[in-house]
């Protein structure tokens, strides 16, 4: 559903010069599978996740995104995807039913007004409909912009740090949507910093170190290959940070 093949990409930084921050990944992610990409800060994750969706074009290497090239035809791709960022960008003078539906209209969504309202009332986010998104909290702004991702009903999911900002209910409602998403075919990556969410969710994970996929494979091949049982050790052994 989702494959990326050799992927890189460089920048130039004023004081350190060339960086390559991402040196040559490939994954895949099948249907109905959720893969939790972890690492440190500066492992690359991000840049990986912009590559895949699209906004960021590699130096090398290839996107597939539901068979689609997205290199050839990316706007095709971006169709078939969806893209949760780490931070909201949301328009602060739009209604939170306002930012979602725009969304929808743009996708061509039939009835963008409701499918927008029937997406917050899932999140738990329906009494916030008509709230200007520069009053919300990040909690707030985290389930509108889920809803926003989710409104074309796309069969491919990147999400990057999912549940921050949200407090526990929250957390526990996005992590059980997750699940119910891949529950219902689709492929969802996502990047995280917290173990007991990756626990909960992943079927499969990729950890990333210095630009590079150091390791990959389920969470019980994770451990058996770091030689121990509690997973944030795993992570700290295969990144070298342990």
């Amino acid at each position: 559903m989702l494959r990326a093949v050799d992927l890189a990409r460089r920048f130039q930084d004023p004081d350190r010069g060339a960086v390559d921050a991402v040196a040559g990944v490939s994954l895949e992610v099948r249907a109905g599978e959720v893969y939790a990409l972890l690492g440190p800060n500066g492992a690359g994750k991000t840049t990986t996740l912009r590559m895949l969706a699209t906004l960021l074009r590699p130096d090398r290497g290839r996107v597939e995104v539901d068979g689609v090239d997205a290199a050839a035809r990316p706007l095709e791709a971006r169709a078939r995807l969806a893209y949760v960022p780490a931070e909201a960008g949301l328009e602060p003078q739009l209604r939170a039913r306002e930012a979602v539906s725009l969304f929808a209209r743009i996708q061509g969504v039939e009835k963008p007004g409701e499918r927008a309202m029937a997406l917050l009332e899932t999140l738990g986010a329906g009494g916030l409909a008509q709230a200007p998104c520069g009053t919300l909290s990040t909690g707030q702004k985290r389930r509108v912009v889920l809803a926003r991702a989710l409104v074309h009903d796309p069969p491919v999911l990147l999400l990057d740090e999912p549940t921050d900002g949200l407090d526990v209910p929250g957390r526990r409602d996005v992590l059980g949507l997750v699940r119910r998403l891949a529950g219902e075919g689709r492929a969802v990556l996502v990047s995280s910093h917290i173990m007991g969410e990756v626990e909960a969710v992943a079927d499969r994970a990729g950890v990333m170190a210095g630009g590079r996929l150091v390791a990959e494979g389920s969470l019980a091949e994770l451990r058996a290959l770091a030689g121990v049982h509690d997973l944030g050790e795993v992570f700290l052994r295969l990144t070298g940070e342990g």
